[in-house]
């Protein structure tokens, strides 16, 4: 016997006697553990919102919102089927609720994001406080606060849901919580935490419960004006645009701990820059058309389609008219890690 099949032989029968021990060599995984640039199953996808939109009207006539408790069909990434995933880190799905519905009160470990897309006048309900929903809004539900929606309006309306559930999976921090009513008491009035936090004041008493944002409504009328001034002061980044995130007014910081939330205006006729992040990201269409091109590949959206890029896919964005992206990502964690990295062109 050669003393290449002897090492051979010898390195199995080695293998065998540890794994019955629930121990593994580490070399003969390690290419694949330690990568020299990220190696993630998720895919680029699109799904278009003239797809969309009639499979989520009909699943209004197959369930009811209290029977279904979250009336949503699911976005999963084609390289995660199965999994309940938009991007390795995070959930999305589209959320119906039609008029005279209530979805029922809970709350969760996760924290959420609901961001407006179709219709006006339904309500989220955080803590006490309603908030009325208007398209293009985004709206936060912070880890284990109680919130349920309802539709008082004559309209169905739709949001998109982003949550950290895979993060929250991965850590084993998961906990849900359903009082006896459907419904939470209304404590305060509405727009009470835009006074309180929304206008870059703070009541002197104020101290923080949570690393999430007190202000659990930004309201895209003003986020839209913002990006509208900008547009009027300054030259759009050579790859984004003119893009702001949304923040904790009380700390500076992102306005989520687990998911970055932006907003970026691109002009008409913009071609961006090639560029790439590790940050998984998942884009909704408010305003306008364009594209994403990823190499060989091109993803042309339409206003209210859903798209998400991979972790350090690089791409670069065009856009056919004045257009407006809102994005989701996992961003602050990775740069609470020392993880996060970017890179033009």
């Amino acid at each position: 016997m050669s003393a290449v099949h002897r090492a051979s032989k010898d390195r199995q029968d080695f293998y065998r006697r540890i794994d019955k021990a629930h121990v593994a060599p580490l070399w003969e995984v390690l290419h694949g553990l330690v990568t020299p640039e990220p190696k993630t199953p998720c895919l680029p996808v699109l799904w278009q919102w003239q797809a969309m939109l009639p499979w989520v009207l009909e699943s209004g006539k197959l369930i009811s919102a209290k029977e279904a408790e979250r009336r949503v069909l699911v976005l999963e990434n084609p390289g995660l089927r199965g999994r309940s995933r938009a991007t390795h880190s995070l959930y999305a799905g589209l959320q119906l609720i039609l008029p005279g519905e209530i979805a029922p009160a809970h709350r969760h470990s996760q924290s959420a994001l609901r961001f407006v897309i179709f219709g006006d006048g339904a309500y989220t309900a955080v803590d006490g406080e309603r908030v009325t929903m208007h398209v293009g809004d985004l709206i936060i539900t912070p880890s284990w606060t109680w919130h349920d929606h309802g539709n008082p309006s004559e309209a169905p309306v739709i949001w998109m849901d982003v949550l950290d559930l895979p993060i929250v999976e991965l850590l084993d921090a998961q906990f849900m919580e359903r009082p006896d009513a459907e419904s939470q008491e209304t404590v305060r009035t509405e727009g009470e935490s835009y006074a309180r936090y929304g206008r870059t004041m703070l009541p002197l008493d104020f101290k923080p419960r949570s690393k999430t944002s007190p202000l659990f409504c930004y309201p895209y009328e003003r986020s839209r004006e913002s990006l509208a001034e900008l547009a009027r002061c300054e030259d759009p980044h050579p790859c984004h645009g003119h893009k702001l995130q949304f923040i904790n007014p009380a700390s500076g910081g992102p306005a989520m701990p687990t998911i970055g939330t932006f907003l970026q205006l691109l002009p008409a006729g913009f071609r961006g820059r090639t560029y790439r992040a590790t940050d998984s990201t998942i884009y909704c269409a408010v305003e306008g058309k364009g594209r994403f091109k990823l190499g060989e590949q091109t993803i042309a959206f339409d206003a209210k389609d859903v798209f998400v890029i991979p972790s350090w896919m690089a791409h670069q964005i065009e856009a056919d008219t004045d257009t407006v992206l809102f994005s989701a990502s996992d961003r602050p964690v990775q740069q609470a890690l020392d993880l996060w990295r970017e890179a033009e062109g």
